[in-house]
């Protein structure tokens, strides 16, 4: 390793933080006391991620927390919003499904936006697994906060935990207090937003809380002209195409969209009911009732070069945008103080999605020459899509100060969903003549996974802590009744491009099987935790740990399984505290061996069929550092600094996608592929930093609070592919800017201005080229609004 490496320096600062940990004086810790407002010292910051209540400093697993205070400051609405908050965090928009893929510490999956493929990064919310990317960009609203547990965290929190988990805590009810707040601001691209919640005391026992939210913007991608070209010059294409000119037909400039809602728009509700019940001390029930709904669009794909005359946000769109999506989720949670030394807690949740999308996944790559050539009319339609997913755990655990601290789990959950899902490919445009369409029918597939852990840390001394954990799991999926139907080319039958109303069961639609998914799945794991934390002293403590994760095999179209993905994790962190807990600082140090690493993509099978294939890649290494610094400089200036070092590269893997231009593939199976073997993982850039700094102003009726956040990091490629400059996101800086003033006195009223994207970069997030030109959705463009609000 070179000397001046950004690993060896990593290394370097986190040796340094130890040795500054060993030079201080063993004086109690001021960061473990709460600070006032008068204090320069941080709060304290409570966690969960070990399944108990505990400081965030004084916790040994690399985690970002991040309060409700942080979550107003920095906009946030979706997983996407937190990236920049989070060191080695990446979120990635996928537009046919509306939803948002998590990648942590180089690890990810594109498409983990179906029920073909798992994600490596859990979603919980209050406890409670979610299970589909789609609950995971719910609106993030009224929330405690949020904590990113880095690292495999499958011992505690579960399935699909491989490198990561996210728990999102949504603000209780407090028993006693009359309190609420309410917000509505205004935007760029006609943003309206409204927000507010009530807490309502019921008895000395019990109280509820109601939320909601609504956010709506128009979309940033604008819809380029009906193509002008002459009748002569489409008759001259087609008949050079092969057509005969008897059955020549103009282009219909009714095909192209060119009004109505944009790609891009949100459009979204939530509202959620929560209650508090304490009626002995020793028990506490929490329960919540949430409705989501989305009537948005798809992000889009955009021309990286943009056509002449056009700007990058517009796009020449012959599938107009639809989105509907509905959640009803209930979740719950009872603890009961068995004695003095022992608690019980059950969390348990119930969710239920429905939705479906309209998709133009072509987005106009190529102007159509005639009515059947150059052009592509590619519609990713899902006519319906549904879940229900259940989830169960009981949870035994030591309380107050002891020798050994212990738990033990039990864990249910399961999940069944079905989908109709419709691609029509037609060659010049949807009046032309079929290249390819097919539909995928999932009348039902069932998920179960059923789990027992147990964890016990021993307190060897006051500042030595040994901890193991297992656990064991055991998943089952079945794929009932699933078909693909391709298209069979009779020419006596209808050409025409698939529409909800067709069934591809019917003999006489033109369609018929391609596919049998039916199949069973299942398959089992033991996983574990070993971890040494030591307090050097009240201010600063060190810990390593090896751990293990899984991610269970599944099912593929045509009913083939592929197998589980298994990780091990080796980690070596500080925290410390300094200057009176003014300044905190976290460093973790890691490696990761993956072995059979999945990896999930559209293809193309040689017999012109089309599915979603899943293969396990020999492996993958990742190895890198974190790094967050909090410091309270004064009373009124604050400044966090946080940067992730990251390096991974794949093993042998021989990967096939239809969103890409590959060569003919020599594996059997695999229309188009290419060798990706030891290739640079996706979303994974090499450095990426984050700066954010805010000054309070004291006036004599309030605050004025100017911030500023900057977000850099080194270019990343979007795909295992590799391909060059149109599969790769360079270096960039991304700023944001806020302003709030705050009263003072008996209302409590605040203003608050934003600029996000102050310097409207073009940010690329996914790309594809398998419609010729190179092709990619971005983060949004510069937005700016004003929030005005009241807290009582």
């Amino acid at each position: 390793m070179p000397v001046g490496s950004p690993i060896q320096l990593a290394i370097l600062t986190l040796i340094a933080s130890i040795g500054s940990a060993q030079a201080q004086e063993q004086t109690p810790s001021a960061a473990e006391k709460k600070a006032t407002s008068d204090s320069t010292a941080i709060s304290e910051v409570i966690v969960t991620g070990t399944k108990r209540a505990t400081s965030l400093q004084r916790t040994p697993v690399a985690i970002t927390a991040i309060g409700a205070a942080a979550l107003d400051d920095a906009h946030v609405q979706t997983i996407q919003d937190v990236v920049n908050l989070v060191p080695g965090f990446q979120a990635t928009s996928q537009g046919d499904h509306g939803v948002i893929t998590m990648t942590l510490r180089g690890v990810g999956n594109d498409s983990a936006k179906t029920e073909y493929a798992d994600p490596e990064v859990a979603s919980f919310v209050n406890g409670v697994y979610s299970p589909r990317p789609e609950g995971a960009t719910s609106l993030l609203f009224d929330l405690e906060g949020i904590e990113v547990l880095r690292g495999p965290q499958g011992t505690l929190w579960g399935r699909n935990a491989t490198v990561g988990a996210v728990n999102m805590q949504t603000a209780k009810p407090v028993i006693g207090q009359s309190s609420g707040t309410f917000e509505g601001g205004l935007g760029s691209y006609k943003r309206t937003g409204v927000r507010g919640a009530f807490n309502v005391p019921v008895s000395d026992t019990m109280a509820l809380r109601f939320a909601f939210v609504n956010e709506k913007h128009d979309g940033y991608v604008d819809y380029q002209g009906v193509p002008n070209i002459p009748l002569a010059s489409q008759q001259a294409a087609f008949l050079a195409g092969g057509g005969k000119l008897a059955d020549f037909k103009p282009i219909d400039p009714n095909l192209f969209v060119q009004d109505g809602a944009k790609y891009g728009a949100q459009d979204q509700s939530a509202a959620r009911v929560s209650v508090l019940w304490k009626p002995t001390p020793a028990l506490r029930i929490d329960a919540s009732y949430e409705k989501f709904m989305d009537r948005g669009t798809p992000s889009m794909n955009l021309l990286q070069t943009p056509r002449a005359g056009y700007s990058l946000w517009s796009a020449l769109i012959d599938t107009a945008p639809a989105l509907k999506r509905d959640t009803d989720a209930v979740r719950g949670r009872i603890e009961y103080a068995l004695n003095d030394s022992m608690n019980v807690v059950y969390v348990g949740g119930y969710s239920k999605f429905s939705g479906s999308s309209k998709f133009d996944q072509d987005g106009g790559a190529k102007v159509p020459t005639s009515f059947t050539t150059n052009g592509v009319y590619q519609a990713n339609n899902t006519v319906s899509s549904n879940y229900t997913n259940y989830s169960h755990e009981l949870n035994l655990q030591s309380v107050g100060k002891r020798d050994i601290d212990w738990q033990l789990g039990l864990y249910y959950g399961s999940e069944t969903n079905d989908m109709r899902f419709d691609i029509p490919i037609m060659n010049g445009t949807q009046q032309g003549t079929v290249s390819w369409q097919g539909s995928f029918i999932q009348p039902k597939e069932t998920v179960e996974s059923s789990a027992a852990f147990g964890q016990a840390t021993w307190n060897a001394s006051d500042a030595l802590h040994l901890t193991g954990g297992l656990r064991y799991t055991s998943d089952k999926r079945a794929n009932i009744g699933g078909r693909g139907y391709g298209w069979t080319g009779n020419a006596a039958l209808t050409q025409a491009a698939i529409t909800p109303n067709v069934d591809p069961r019917d003999p006489n639609s033109n369609f018929a099987v391609s596919s049998m998914n039916d199949g069973n799945y299942s398959s089992n794991k033991v996983t574990g935790l070993l971890r040494a934390a030591y307090d050097v002293n009240q201010d600063h403590m060190i810990y390593g740990s090896v751990s293990t994760g899984y991610k269970s095999g599944g099912l593929q179209d045509g009913g083939k399984p592929y197998g589980p993905e298994t990780l091990t994790s080796y980690e070596f962190g500080s925290k410390s505290s300094f200057l009176g807990g003014s300044v905190k600082w976290n460093n973790a140090l890691y490696y990761q061996d993956f072995k059979d690493f999945q990896f999930s993509a559209p293809i193309t099978n040689p017999d012109g069929s089309h599915g979603l294939a899943t293969s396990n890649a020999e492996g993958a290494k990742i190895y890198g550092f974190e790094s967050e610094l909090a410091a309270k400089l004064t009373k009124e200036d604050k400044l966090q600094i946080s940067l992730a070092i990251t390096k991974a590269k794949l093993g042998n893997l021989i990967g096939g996608s239809n969103d890409y231009s590959l060569p003919v593939c020599k594996v059997p199976g695999i229309s188009n592929c290419l060798d990706v073997s030891n290739n640079t993982m996706p979303h994974a850039p090499t450095f990426s930093a984050q700066v954010m700094y805010q000054h309070t102003f004291n006036l004599s009726h309030g605050t004025l609070t100017p911030r500023i956040s900057l977000h850099y990091e080194t270019s990343s490629w979007l795909s295992v592919f590799n391909l060059g400059e149109g599969d790769k996101q360079n270096a960039y800086t991304r700023t944001d800017l806020g302003l709030r003033y705050a009263a003072s006195g008996k209302t409590a009223w605040y203003v608050d201005a934003f600029v996000r994207n102050a310097g409207d970069g073009n940010v690329k997030t996914s790309a594809l080229n398998g419609f010729g030109p190179w092709m990619a959705q971005y983060l949004p463009p510069r937005t700016y609004g004003i929030n005005v609000g009241l807290d009582f």
